[in-house]
């Protein structure tokens, strides 16, 4: 039975689907005016990850991760650079693609864009003002009296005051609670028609939580079974997301919005969360330049993912090393991925992944398989291995390929040199010039290159 860590009610629960046999999964998604960080690279590896296990349990899964294309930075950053808001999104969300893509990390089912669902998010907030949730403030915004509804602070852990006291709120003049949120910005003079729209408070857009809400509910019912993101989400988008939806479902006898609140831990640098107002962060592509997506994936997977990751390249050439072990015992064979979950170390991993989605446990009985590979040289293990590691995203590359394979274009030796290099030293060994040999060896050792002598001939990986 699978458990997972309810964020609502800080514990660990049983995993009991609203339909049997289904799963309606919404994930906060990336907000695109810049390109992703490893933050983000967090956020779509754990939920590909979430995603793949429920499938692999035999569930029937509907993925939702929604883009936010309508906000105040993607507006500013427009601006700025004298372009359109959509020119702006559309290349960051290609962007976005091109790095979930080489991570591994499978599309959504869905992955909606906010100006398409406008409609959705005016009717939800006049449901909202019918149910005396919603109130116009003086400046014309659509404001939610946090007040009104009693549960608020439940997925924070905290009394009003407490929020109140501590927390990062908008600052707005004209609301009747610092707590209260914008449901509707009232427009600006300086504001596009691409970030104005007509309702019934006058030309405006949405805020940000209400956006989530909207597309959510559209597209997997106004209750469904888990809702994930950053734990930085937590407070107050997640909150706030729980209160509209809520609120506006029934103001006498609500049913929950989400059964199941997963959130995953920060990246951190240094000790502090990694994030670009902080400016200690590190893009996608940019890791990528130093090392293979697949060793960037397996260092985020190495963590549970409610833990902090802490990001370094020490961590990262560790992750590199271990990857290499694993893919070094599938070397040779040229086997199917296939799992026989009666096997002792595929129940071993079953057992992990069922408690609250453990991958360190998990991939620990990747490596124990791999040592029984490498002692035993059974094909059906090294299948079983494949095969585990598939549930994860790792280990279906060519292993050679993987072994051979350089951080970027560009980087140190490539094959072809590698290759002439290595047919130059068989040749010296053929005549019998050893010394040439053994230069060549170093050589090569010297570019993190190392060559391996087998039956078969002289293969190669790099460090």
């Amino acid at each position: 039975m699978l458990k997972i860590f309810n964020s609502l009610t800080r514990s660990v629960q049983e995993f009991v689907p609203i339909e049997p046999g289904r799963v309606r999964l919404y994930v906060c998604g990336m907000t695109v005016y810049d390109y992703c960080h490893l933050g983000h690279a967090r956020v779509m590896v754990v939920f590909d990850m979430v995603v793949r296990w429920l499938k692999a349990s035999g569930y029937q899964v509907t993925y939702v991760r929604n883009i936010t294309d309508i906000d105040d930075k993607i507006i500013r950053r427009a601006a700025e650079n004298g372009e359109s808001i959509r020119s702006l999104t559309d290349r960051f969300i290609a962007a976005m693609h091109e790095d979930a893509d080489a991570l591994g990390v499978a599309r959504p089912d869905f992955e909606p864009r906010a100006p398409e669902y406008v409609p959705a998010m005016l009717e939800l907030i006049e449901r909202l003002e019918r149910n005396g949730y919603a109130y116009v403030a003086a400046n014309g915004d659509v404001c939610y009296a946090v007040r009104k509804f009693p549960g608020y602070g439940r997925l924070s852990g905290k009394s009003l005051e407490d929020l109140r006291a501590g927390e990062r709120v908008d600052v707005m003049e004209g609301k009747q609670d610092p707590l209260d949120f914008v449901l509707w910005k009232h427009a600006k003079p300086e504001d596009t028609t691409e970030v104005r729209w007509d309702s019934p408070w006058g030309p405006g857009r949405p805020g940000w939580h209400i956006e989530c809400s909207a597309m959510s509910s559209k597209l997997l019912g106004e209750h469904f079974d888990i809702h994930g993101g950053g734990q930085d989400l937590q407070f107050p988008h997640h909150e706030n997301e729980i209160a509209q939806s809520e609120g506006a479902m029934n103001a006498n006898e609500r049913h929950p919005f989400v059964n199941y609140w997963m959130h995953n831990g920060f990246v951190r640098v240094d000790d502090e969360k990694m994030s670009k107002s902080l400016g200690n962060f590190f893009t996608i592509r940019d890791v990528l330049k130093k090392y293979h997506p697949e060793v960037v994936r397996f260092f985020i997977l190495r963590a549970h993912y409610r833990s902090p990751l802490n990001y370094s390249d020490a961590h990262l050439e560790d992750a590199k090393a271990a990857l290499t072990r694993l893919y070094t015992a599938l070397k040779g064979f040229d086997v199917p991925p296939q799992v026989d979950w009666n096997e002792a170390h595929a129940q071993r991993f079953k057992a992990a992944m069922d408690d609250d989605f453990s991958t360190p446990e998990a991939i620990a009985a990747l490596f124990d398989l791999a040592n029984e590979v490498n002692r035993s040289k059974d094909a059906r293990l090294a299948e079983q291995l494949k095969g585990l590691g598939g549930v994860l995203g790792l280990l279906q590359r060519d292993p050679l390929e993987f072994l051979q394979a350089g951080p970027a274009a560009g980087a140190g030796l490539s094959a072809e040199e590698v290759d002439a290099k290595v047919a130059a030293r068989t040749a010296a060994k053929k005549a019998r010039n050893f010394a040439e040999a053994d230069r060549i060896r170093d050589e090569l050792k010297a570019a993190g290159i190392i060559l391996e002598d087998g039956p078969q001939g002289t293969t190669w990986r790099r460090v």
